[in-house]
């Protein structure tokens, strides 16, 4: 399992963070989805078939980039 915890600028309230839940919940192989709107940052747990760059990919299409590292 993959963890990972990363930072969306654009998470402005609770219902951002359920967008998000909801998008990345949809894919195969996302574990857990999880969420922090003081700290803009959102946790998500994933195995395969689930890939960070499809995660990212899912994150743009819906306006939600997570940060640049």
């Amino acid at each position: 399992m993959t963890s990972k915890t990363f930072e969306v600028p654009n998470i402005g309230c609770a219902g951002c963070v359920q967008a998000i839940k909801n998008e990345l919940g949809d894919l195969a192989g996302v574990l857990a989805v999880n969420g922090d709107v003081p700290s803009k940052t959102i946790q998500i747990e994933f195995d395969p078939p689930a890939t960070w760059e499809g995660i990212v990919k899912t994150l743009n299409e819906i306006d939600y980039p997570p940060a640049s590292d």
